[in-house]
């Protein structure tokens, strides 16, 4: 079943607390019959008494699924790692405009979907990946132009604006991509580029996401859809788009 942006903006303005969640503002009926419906379906029981949904689980995971995926699924996923089609791949460097000699940073690699085809343009990649197989496997691919990679959670690694370029995939759960990518931006060189895949929620979220958006566009950048069940042969279904962020120039 798919869900609603209206509906989606309310369950993301909604409170939760272990197995508890609470609608934050007064919808009108039709609005609300829709949101119950979505609710009850996720799993989530109305109760009179505490005037609120409960959920068997945690209400904030169960919620996250449906604002990630657009739909309620009949499984439990984990927003981590999924690698990139190679049809994303190939609209990221589209957008990341690569030209041989450039610096590039792919912080989130994984097995190398990304970095790997960007390795063979004649630039220059470094890599950060949590897992040390992923990483070992992208190493073992003896790519020219993977200069390394760095084994580790990327939120917790220095920032240094050495690149000119950043292209990443990463975890959507929580909103961490909107972190991971604020983090990035960091290590970009004056005037380059970041391009990021992200979760289809920056789009409507409040919040966090909303003081992403102004960030983008007060950078002149742009976030766009990629089309439904873009990363299905990834095993998930969550919704996505491509967010293009240029960095600043330099002052005078």
């Amino acid at each position: 079943m798919k869900v609603t942006t209206d509906v989606l903006a309310v369950l993301d303005r909604a409170e939760t607390d272990g197995n508890v969640l609470r609608l934050t503002s007064q919808l009108d009926r039709k609005l609300y019959v829709a949101t119950n419906k979505v609710l009850e379906l996720a799993g989530g029981k109305w109760n009179r008494k505490a005037r609120a949904h409960l959920f068997e689980g945690d209400a904030a995971d169960a919620i996250e699924q449906v604002i990630l995926t657009g739909q309620i699924v009949n499984k439990k996923q984990q927003f981590g790692y999924f690698p990139t089609p190679a049809s994303v791949v190939e609209q990221l460097i589209n957008l990341a405009d690569l030209s041989p000699g450039m610096d590039v940073l792919e912080p989130s690699a994984g097995r190398g979907a990304i970095a790997l085809p960007i390795a063979k343009l004649g630039v220059f990649v470094e890599c950060v990946e949590l897992q040390e197989d992923n990483a070992r496997h992208i190493l073992d691919a003896d790519a020219p132009g993977i200069l390394g990679v760095t084994i580790g959670d990327f939120l917790t690694c220095d920032s240094n604006p050495e690149f000119d370029r950043i292209v990443m995939n990463p975890p959507f759960a929580r909103q961490s991509d909107i972190r991971h990518v604020l983090h990035a931006l960091d290590f970009l060189k004056p005037g380059g580029l970041l391009v990021a895949v992200m979760s289809a929620g920056v789009t409507f979220r409040s919040g966090r996401a909303e003081k992403f958006r102004n960030l983008v566009a007060d950078r002149g950048g742009s976030i766009d859809p990629l089309p439904e069940g873009a990363f299905k042969e990834s095993g998930t279904d969550v919704r996505t788009v491509i967010a293009v962020i240029p960095a600043p120039a330099a002052s005078d």
